[in-house]
């Protein structure tokens, strides 16, 4: 009895572990993301956001559109960009991998609600991933 009792626990053993298929430990990293555009049209400004996050943090993470005023976001991105650019052109300093590209962002220029919502996003999500605070 003993050993029909061992017998049928090192087949069904046999059985689960063979009848186990091995899962992806994140189905996301199979998956590309999309990069996220800004542009206005009437300006002809845009800018292609390819940081991989950004999308889910827009959705999960950033106050939903209306939330702040678009005054409010204009001023923040004044702010952010003057930030960033001087940053830009200190590459000795600051990590030249994070710190890209110049933004051009002209306070006369009315980008409209969404350029602005979506640029303060992202200096938000940056300082959020790449663990830094964008102020002097």
């Amino acid at each position: 009895m003993n050993r029909l009792t061992n017998y049928l626990i090192v087949s069904i053993s046999i059985i689960l572990l063979a009848s186990c298929s091995s899962i992806s430990k994140n189905k996301q990293d199979s998956l590309k993301e999309e990069p996220v555009v800004i542009k206005n049209d009437s300006v002809e400004y845009e800018i292609t956001i390819i940081d991989p996050g950004f999308n889910n943090f827009l959705v999960t993470v950033a106050r939903p559109p209306g939330y702040h005023s678009q005054i409010f976001l204009e001023n923040k991105n004044r702010f952010y960009v003057s930030i960033w650019n001087s940053r830009v052109n200190n590459p000795a300093r600051f990590n030249p991998n994070i710190y890209e590209n110049i933004i051009l962002y002209d306070p006369h220029v009315d980008y409209g609600y969404d350029v602005n919502y979506k640029l303060f996003n992202y200096f938000e999500f940056a300082q959020q991933k790449y663990r830094m605070r964008l102020q002097w």
